[in-house]
Parts: structure tokens; C-alpha cells; sequence
């Protein structure tokens, strides 16, 4: 056997064994990463409410607080004001 055809078939067992490990992912954890991922950007946008919320005109937490945190929360603030006030209808309400 030449180097180069152990290479190919090299490459080709990678492959195989990329195929398969993506297709158990896939298959086991997939649904549950992304369960996960909603209910950590939930959590995120709840939390950002409640520092924050004075920005919507819900005041709940004193502002000296809210100062203090301001700092990690910037990143975030655009998207939570866009999801917080975008519409939803019906469908919507079910998937989540």
C-alpha cells in the first residue's frame, strides 16, 4: 500500500467517524442543547428586565444597582429592547 492510498483511506475513516459522531449528536443531545440555549437567553432577557427595566418605564430595581451593572449588560441591551417589544401572535406563544 502506496502513501498516498493510506492517506485517502486515512482521510476517508475521519470522515466516516465525523459523520457518525455528528449523527449520535444529533441524535441525543442536538434537541436538549437547544432547549437549553432558549431557556439561558430567557433567563438573560429576565434578568436584563429586571435590572433594567426603567428603560420601558417599569422601575424595579434602584438605580444605583442598575449603574453598577450596566457595564456587562450594554452588549445586550439592543436585542432584549427588540424581542421585549416585538409582537407576537398565537403560533408564536406555542413553540416557546
Amino acid at each position: 500500500m502506496t502513501t498516498v492510498e493510506h492517506r485517502t483511506w486515512r482521510e476517508r475513516w475521519e470522515a466516516w467517524k465525523d459523520w457518525l459522531r455528528g449523527m449520535f449528536y444529533g441524535m441525543t443531545v442536538y434537541e436538549f442543547e437547544l432547549i437549553m440555549r432558549r431557556q439561558r437567553a430567557d433567563l438573560e432577557h429576565l434578568f436584563v428586565l429586571i435590572a433594567f427595566g426603567d428603560l420601558l418605564g417599569i422601575p424595579v430595581i434602584p438605580p444605583y444597582y442598575s449603574l453598577r451593572l450596566l457595564p456587562y449588560v450594554v452588549p445586550m441591551v439592543s436585542t432584549w429592547k427588540r424581542r421585549l417589544l416585538r409582537e407576537r401572535d398565537l403560533t408564536e406563544l406555542a413553540v416557546e
